[in-house]
């Protein structure tokens, strides 16, 4: 007499079935929380980035020269001097945008005590140092020579190595979240102003309306995205909120498309026709019935636009039109160091082309996560 084993029935099946499916699920969501996570902190370091890095002169920028290119972890002695200015910068002012005025570095060999101030040899890789003499009143209200060891030399360690100007590559990057995360921000919310202005105007009343705004659309869309950023820029000039403007201005066209889609859409559903039939103005039927419920979209499309907001940036500062020296950009520190690339040192170039990599990845999670939370066939 046959039988069925127990592990091939149908109902073990379909057991496993549901639950590979649920374990599917669940890595799909976990991705998505990693991604969510990744762009938290990356938001907490860019608010924070000051308190947070070894370096926190305005952009990151001592440079030492003579401690260029070191690999991640190259420890030195630093001896730092306190400024001499008058000027008097709030705890509050350092912390959101740098100190204009820290205390001078120099990386030291060794130290030699003399009487009223100190001996020191500069740091060389290759040979000995200059020596250098700093008298007790160099270094503020000291009184003896014992207490510039004690409280201005101590050991160094650059985590991420040093760059090709010898400033803290750890320092740059973290101050580069910033600048990536405001572009992605700034540039989004350009973009969805106009988009929204534009493709509801063309979805809501049709006709002529419509038809010159697929005509700006289509006439936008066939300039190739990179030139069309390069030529604004251009003709703004070079700089910081340049390409914020540069940037948003050419990532509207997408943002109006499905604007102008779901405004079509939603405008012959029956609640829609109700307001117009109760007596509602345009702008309340829009802006407060229509538009409300084409969230779902728009919420993919802006998560979509930042990541690419963040790439445009990077290839723009690559090519020198973007946001320019000193300020520190992911893709200008590519551009320095991309010749590192074949002599020895890649990670220079390296690893800012992994943070963009990262936080450009997670952007589009969270835009693949929100598609699917708002698929009406998986609703």
């Amino acid at each position: 007499m046959g039988f069925i084993s127990k592990s091939h029935s149908p109902e073990n099946k379909r057991e496993k079935r549901l639950q590979n499916t649920t374990n599917r699920a669940f890595l799909y969501d976990l991705g998505g929380y990693l991604a969510i996570g990744v762009i938290i902190i990356c938001a907490i370091i860019s608010v924070f980035a000051y308190v947070i890095v070894p370096d926190n002169s305005v952009n990151a920028n001592q440079m030492h020269l003579s401690i260029h290119s070191q690999s991640p972890g190259f420890e030195v002695k630093m001896m730092s001097i306190p400024s001499t200015k008058d000027k008097e910068v709030s705890s509050f002012y350092t912390s959101l945008l740098g100190n204009p005025d820290p205390a001078i570095q120099y990386p030291i060999s060794s130290y030699e005590i003399g009487e009223n101030g100190i001996w020191i040899e500069h740091y060389n890789f290759d040979s000995p140092g200059q020596r250098e003499w700093f008298s007790t009143s160099s270094f503020g209200a000291l009184t003896s020579a014992s207490e510039i060891v004690d409280q201005h030399i101590s050991n160094h360690k650059f985590l991420l190595g040093t760059d090709l100007f010898g400033r803290d590559v750890l320092s740059r990057l973290l101050v580069g979240t910033r600048i990536s995360l405001s572009i992605g921000l700034i540039s989004v919310f350009i973009s969805l102003i106009i988009g929204i202005i534009i493709g509801s105007l063309g979805g809501f009343y049709g006709g002529n309306i419509d038809k010159a705004v697929m005509w700006v659309i289509n006439v936008t869309w066939s300039i190739p995205t990179l030139l069309l950023v390069i030529a604004i820029s251009v003709a703004l000039g070079k700089g910081f909120w340049q390409v914020f403007i540069a940037v948003g201005l050419t990532m509207w066209v997408e943002v109006a498309r499905i604007v102008r889609g779901q405004v079509m859409s939603i405008k012959n559903r029956q609640y829609v026709i109700a307001t117009q039939v109760l007596g509602f103005s345009s702008f309340r039927t829009l802006f407060g019935h229509i538009l409300p419920n084409a969230f779902g979209p728009l919420a993919v499309i802006t998560a979509s636009n930042f990541a690419a907001a963040i790439l445009i940036e990077s290839g723009l500062s690559f090519l020198g039109i973007g946001v320019q020296p000193p300020i520190p950009s992911w893709g200008t520190m590519i551009k320095d160091h991309y010749q590192f690339l074949v002599m020895g040192k890649p990670y220079l170039a390296l690893i800012p082309g992994l943070a963009i990599m990262i936080l450009v990845s997670s952007f589009m999670i969270v835009g693949n996560n929100l598609r699917d939370r708002y698929d009406p066939q998986k609703s």
